[in-house]
């Protein structure tokens, strides 16, 4: 095992638990396309929430690491955001690099990501960026997730289990180490997602849902398909209580926990 290996090992480790091998991700890295929304106007308040709560990472911008990340509270996984574009410009799902896995590293960071979106017409631009992002990123030991979702004008349904499949493979074979990408609405769909996919996957949370049995469900058929956890930002950040929607989602996906047992929690 080379220096590079040992690197990744290590930051692994700091953002999938050890025994279980999964993990809770509370991205909030909304306020570049959606600005200042609810429950991030007070980072460092966020962030110490879903720290309280149990969270294995955050996954922010660059900037917004002086503003909500350490020197306070319980420690979490830091991973930096490194693609933007916000819902002002004339294509938002139109990915751009803005930050390189070499700053990450100054700042400390466990893990950097990088969002593509098969089906829209820069395609081509961010696929091209995924590959380089994964060279330099193994080159310094950094984990790479890639949020891999299909997208665009020509994607009847972006939860269909062939064009998840396909997003999540696209991911892995471009050497990202962890897949982010959509449920498909089943065990038996999203198993199909995992098996085809040589890396963890994990799901998204998706826009606010209107309650709280729909995300613990959704949490809990996602892990029994052998997913390797969540990244839910809205309906953590947003919850009325952030630190204890944290902890059941912890306790399905670290202790294999039903949603009812979880909603105990809640």
């Amino acid at each position: 095992m080379n220096l590079s290996e040992i690197g990744k090992k290590v930051r692994l480790e700091r953002i999938m638990n050890r025994d279980t091998g999964r993990t809770v991700i509370v991205p909030m890295d909304h306020g570049i396309t959606q600005g200042p929304i609810e429950g991030l106007k007070d980072m460092s308040g966020a962030v110490n929430k879903v720290a309280e709560g149990g969270a294995n990472a955050v996954l922010v911008h660059k900037g917004i690491v002086r503003a909500g990340h350490r020197g306070y509270g319980r420690d979490v996984g830091l991973i930096i955001h490194l693609s933007g574009s916000t819902g002002l410009g004339p294509d938002p799902n139109r990915k751009t690099t803005v930050t390189s896995v070499e700053e990450a590293v100054s700042l400390g960071a466990d893990a950097v990501s990088v969002h593509v979106n098969l089906g829209s017409e820069s395609e081509a631009e961010q696929l091209q960026e995924l590959g380089k992002i994964a060279e330099t990123s193994a080159a310094w030991g950094m984990p790479l997730i890639a949020m891999m979702y299909p997208r665009g004008k020509n994607i009847e349904n972006e939860h269909e289990v062939e064009v998840v499949s396909h997003a999540a493979r696209a991911g892995a074979e471009l050497g990202a180490d962890i897949i982010k990408t959509n449920f498909t609405g089943t065990i038996s769909s999203f198993r199909e997602v995992t098996k085809g996919c040589p890396v963890p996957v994990i799901i998204a949370g998706g826009p606010k849902a209107e309650s709280n049995e729909e995300i613990l469900e959704m949490a809990s058929k996602s892990i029994r398909a052998q997913g390797a956890g969540v990244s839910i930002g809205r309906n953590v950040f947003q919850h009325k209580n952030p630190t204890n929607m944290v902890k059941a989602l912890s306790k399905i996906v670290h202790q294999g926990a039903t949603p009812e047992e979880a909603s105990e929690e809640l």
